[in-house]
Order: structure tokens, then sequence, then C-alpha cells
């Protein structure tokens, strides 16, 4: 899959490509960033996870100079974010939670037109175009309108689209939003391949195995703020070195259950994504023994149980206090 345009490999340093501090946006009354700091380093994919609303797609679109900030600071590969957006935009491509291409043209008439804005010349833009399609898989619906593509295709012409000459740095929200497996396959392999010569990736994501499979750090914010950041592994060892999951019989048991399991176990016990179920974080395999054997004795029937590590999933439930939502993010004012 050849999706680089004139570039070597570049392997990753310790160098930044994002450096921001204190960072905040307000619309009206609402304070949609609130303090927001981010160290991201060359050659890496950070997620970026958050409930709905919880300020991600307005800090990608102040790091993109899409939004001016009302407070703190930001480098971009070293330029000021206040005082070098242009050497800042020369560097970077934005793929939103929406496509952004013409859906009356075709494929290839999308990215010719794109590399020609990009300065490319005629002869130079049809062949950049056809080694982009042929690299996303979509030679054979080049000369197909857009308007005609499937959800996935749509994606991942949106992406040739933002890497016609291909940046530093690539801010990409919400890549995946209801594609299918598959697609979401392919767009996970076009991410690696960028990552794999260079480019820098900061992905905002509601999937949270999506954060799992591609990115070196995580961050995840709540309300304008960063609750938490690190590697995947270093969140999921901070909410506790086993996960308990449990399934009851009835689910009028739930709220009986939930405070069984409080009392013995000692932690928090939160409601599961079905009725039925209920899930904690704790450290003592022992309790949980405890735990499973009040439950019998009150009588409140358990039809499976799990104890194991706990997941991506389960460490977002513990620190937003709630499950995350595969929706698109509201615009800014509502964030």
């Amino acid at each position: 899959m050849r999706i680089v345009e004139n570039a070597s490999y570049r392997p990753a340093t310790t160098e930044w490509a994002i450096e921001a501090k204190g960072i905040v946006k307000v619309f009206g009354k609402h304070r949609a960033v609130d303090g927001v700091d981010l160290a991201i380093r060359k050659g890496t994919v950070y997620g970026f996870l958050g409930p709905n609303g919880a300020g991600k797609t307005t800090v990608i679109r102040v790091l993109a100079t899409l939004l001016k900030p009302d407070g703190g600071s930001a480098r971009i590969f070293g330029h000021d974010l206040s005082k070098e957006g242009d050497k800042i935009r020369s560097r970077i491509s934005l793929t939103g939670q929406y496509a952004s291409i013409d859906e009356d043209l075709t494929g290839l008439e999308n990215l010719i037109m794109m590399a020609r804005l990009m300065g490319y010349g005629r002869k130079e833009a049809k062949v950049r175009a056809r080694e982009l399609l042929t690299a996303f898989g979509l030679e054979a619906a080049a000369k197909r309108q857009v308007k005609n593509y499937s959800g996935g295709m749509r994606r991942r012409i949106d992406i040739a689209a933002s890497i016609v000459v291909t940046p530093d740095l690539l801010f990409l929200d919400e890549p995946t939003a209801g594609l299918d497996p598959r697609s979401r396959n392919q767009v996970w392999d076009i991410i690696r391949a960028l990552i794999s010569e260079g480019t820098t990736v900061m992905l905002t994501t509601q999937y949270l195995d999506e954060a799992d499979q591609l990115a070196d750090r995580i961050a995840v914010i709540n309300k304008g703020k960063i609750i938490a950041e690190g590697t995947s592994s270093e969140l999921k060892a901070s909410v506790g070195t086993g996960t308990l999951n449990i399934r009851l019989v009835e689910t009028e048991d739930r709220p009986r259950a939930m405070e069984i399991l409080k009392k013995k176990l000692a932690v928090p016990v939160h409601m599961g994504s079905d009725s039925a179920s209920l899930t904690a974080q704790i450290n003592d395999s022992f309790r949980v023994a405890d735990a499973l054997s009040e439950l019998s004795h009150k009588r409140i029937a358990v039809s499976d149980f799990s104890f194991g590590r706990p997941s991506l999933d389960e460490v977002f439930l513990t620190l937003t206090g709630h499950a995350a939502e595969h929706e698109a993010e509201p615009e800014e004012g509502v964030s």
C-alpha cells in the first residue's frame, strides 16, 4: 500500500508534535474545554477518548487552527498556535466526522481537484490521484460519483483527500463512526501505514477497541477536562487489577444485588450495558467469593459471572461514570 508522497521512513523520536498547556474554549456560558494539557510525541498515534459532549472535537478544532482558544497556549512542531497558524497549517491535515469531499464528483475527480489545489501540475495530479485510489482499494470505483459510494468507501476517499500531500500531523475525528467491521479494519490498516512512514496521528474515537488497537498513548476527557492519561495498560491498571462482571437471572433483582455487592466488595459498583448486569473493579479476589455467596444467601440468582483483567471499556465506565456512546459529538456551542 503506497499512500505517502515523497516521504522516506522517519522513525519515531522523543520530539513533540503537540505541546499544549491549559487550553480553554468557551461558547457563551458553556466551558467546552477547561484547561487541557497535551504532550504528543512525533510518529505516534495518540488516542483521545471521551463521552458525547466531552470536548474532543473542540480540542481538535483548536489545535487544527479552526477555532481560536480563549485561554492557554500550544505549539505544533514548535510553532506557536497563536502566532504561526500558516506554518502549522502547512504541516497538518484534518479528517472530520463527516465526509468533506464533493459527492457529485467522482472519486478520481475529487482527488485530482484536491491535488491541483495543493499545487500539483495537471499530469502529476492525475498520477497522485490514481496512486491513492489504488492504495485505498478504490480503483474500481474511480469513475463513480461519490454519492454512490458506501459508508466505508466515503471514509476512505475522505482520508485519501486528506493526505494528497502527506501531512506531518493528521487529526482523525471519529474516522470509523458508523462503519461495519470490515470497513473499520480497512481504515485501521490505512492509519498503520501512515504511522509506519512517520506521520503523527491524533485520533478521537468512542470505539474503545480502536484506541486499544492503534494508540500508543490515550487521554480520557470528560466535561472539558482530561481525567486520565497513559498507555492502554496503564489506564487498565489504574482502575484495579481485576474486573467482576455479573449477570442476574431476574432484572428486578439488580437494585438489591447492587447494594449487596457494594457492601461486600467495598468498591463502587456500576450498572452494566443491559438491565441485568453489574460490574466492579476490585483487587481482592477473596471478596468476590464472599459477595457471590451472599447473593446466593439472599436468593438472588446469577446466570453467569466473570473475573479478570479490566477492559478499556470498563476503564472508560469507571472514569466517566457511563459507557462509551458510538455517536457523533455535538457541534461546538453544545459540545
